[in-house]
């Protein structure tokens, strides 16, 4: 074997031997919202159209989003009018845009949810993510002081050369928490909250898989999107994958179980999206309360 790919395989197993690191203190729980929200989305497209016009329609009347997107924009990108947003045009070719700086600094919405790109480690690296979540959060706090400023946790693809669940497991506390938020929450002076996609993916993905399977939701494949040839697409999310995202923004935002809220919705063109059989929709459900619940970092009161 070459020396470099035994090299390389020697790290990877490092890096999964090594014990979770302890999360660091949460920033204090935020109180449920008296009505609907106004909400931003700051991202690309793991955030995508489809999920947050998914939110919309589960959080009810009033509730209201815009969002600015790209093509695995990091939050740099996003705040540095220098620098190039790919698929600008493309992502943001719909009614609900609006652009990214002009709408934190509004104060017009009760929160504001910012993604970073991925591969995590580089926009730690590249990007400066603690800086630009900080500035990001520090001009959403300057325009409206009680507005909650959230962070997406992500994932990464379904092939990654770590494991795709050991990394969810590992990147919670290494990277998203210890090198990104709470480095912002310092820099900025402003309590930033999490959306825990990744943790709610993976502990969806280990029961179903755990039970053979349920029904309309074989593994963890399901949640995925679709290529043209019909192979699955390893990080962007279909209808039943951005249905769980959307739940799983409904509960942290809210601070509602989501039990019992309708599985059938649109898509943002307006077309039906697929969607998860009764048995899914409540284990997805559960799933999300369950890890939205538990988690102080997303600012859900015990």
């Amino acid at each position: 074997m070459p020396l470099r790919r035994l090299l390389t395989r020697s790290v990877v197993a490092l890096l999964c031997a090594l014990p979770l690191l302890p999360r660091p203190a949460a920033a204090a729980p935020v109180a449920p919202p008296e009505g609907p929200m106004r909400v931003y989305h700051l991202g690309h497209s793991l955030v995508g159209r489809d999920m947050p016009a998914m939110l919309a329609q589960l959080a009810g009347p009033g509730h209201g989003y815009e969002s600015q997107l790209g093509w695995g924009t990091s939050l740099r990108e996003h705040w540095e009018p220098g620098l190039t947003i790919r698929g600008f045009d493309a992502e943001n070719d719909h009614p609900s845009f609006r652009p990214a700086r002009e709408a934190v600094g509004s104060g017009d919405y009760d929160a504001v949810i910012f993604t970073e790109m991925v591969e995590i480690r580089d926009a730690i690296r590249y990007h400066a993510s603690a800086d630009y979540l900080a500035r990001w959060a520090a001009l959403a706090a300057r325009a409206r002081s009680d507005v909650r400023v959230y962070l997406l946790e992500t994932w990464h693809k379904l092939d990654d050369p770590e494991g795709w669940l050991e990394r969810i497991d590992r990147d919670l506390g290494r990277y998203w928490l210890r090198r990104i938020m709470l480095p912002a929450q310092r820099k900025a002076g402003v309590p930033i909250h999490l959306v825990p996609a990744g943790q709610v993916l993976a502990r969806l993905t280990r029961r179903i898989e755990a039970e053979g399977g349920v029904a309309g939701l074989p593994d963890r494949t399901a949640l995925f999107a679709r290529r043209p040839d019909g192979s699955t697409d390893p990080i962007h999310l279909g209808d039943l994958g951005n249905y769980l995202l959307a739940l799983t923004h409904y509960a942290v935002l809210y601070q509602r179980s989501p039990a019992g809220l309708p599985r059938r919705l649109t898509r943002a063109d307006g077309t039906p999206a697929t969607p998860p059989s009764p048995q899914a929709a409540r284990i997805m459900q559960e799933t999300v309360w369950e890890v939205v619940s538990s988690m102080p970092e997303t600012g859900v009161s015990p």
